[in-house]
């Protein structure tokens, strides 16, 4: 999907995956478990939304960059959570094109974090090895991938769903160490917005 058929979803309100808030799994455990990695750190959130996350890093205070490759996306992040900051930058940009990122000042081993919430699963499946590369690729040694997968089997999408046991192999072959890999506690129930098989990650390069 290009970055014109997401910019059509958002001016539709067709994102599925919106909540108007950070997704409570991720909340919760930024917020109260003792594994949590702390601040100062830079971190990425690909494919950012409406950046609901990108907010709620900055406010634990770390120092975040919002990354989405639909400018409707970045607009509205934009226009919930305010413009660039010290410790929030928004960037409309493409994960895969190594040549903005650069520009950007995202380069190899420059990141401390990523927190992955709706990116893998929204990106095509065949994308998934050159995702987990370029996370790989931009984190310092002992960065961290924070990550909220929607592991669900239907074969439609987006959202795409994983095998959690793929997953965990694949981010093990491409360097990262397992701290966390469970289903997730507290995810969104009982409206339109439930999010079924969610699986929470903490991985360490």
């Amino acid at each position: 999907m290009t970055a014109s058929t997401w910019d059509q979803r958002y001016r539709d309100g067709n994102d599925r995956w919106e909540l108007g808030k950070p997704a409570p799994p991720l909340d919760t455990f930024l917020r109260t478990d003792s594994r949590t990695p702390h601040p100062p750190a830079r971190v990425l959130v690909p494919g950012c939304g409406r950046g609901h996350e990108v907010a709620l890093l900055a406010d634990l205070g770390y120092e975040v960059i919002g990354l989405d490759f639909s400018g409707e996306a970045i607009e509205r992040a934009q226009a919930v959570h305010g413009s660039d900051s010290t410790q929030l930058r928004w960037l409309q940009a493409d994960l895969f094109d190594g040549s903005a990122l650069a520009a950007a000042g995202i380069t190899t081993g420059s990141l401390q974090g990523v927190l992955e919430h709706t990116c893998f699963c929204a990106i095509d499946p065949t994308q998934r090895g050159a995702y987990v590369d370029t996370a790989a690729r931009l984190l310092a040694p002992g960065g961290w991938l924070l990550g909220l997968f929607w592991c669900h089997p239907r074969r439609d999408g987006p959202p795409w769903g994983s095998d959690p046991a793929l997953l965990a192999q694949q981010l093990a072959e491409a360097g990262f160490h397992k701290q966390l890999w469970e289903r997730a506690q507290g995810s969104e129930q009982g409206s339109a917005l439930e999010r079924d098989n969610e699986w929470l990650g903490l991985w360490r390069r």
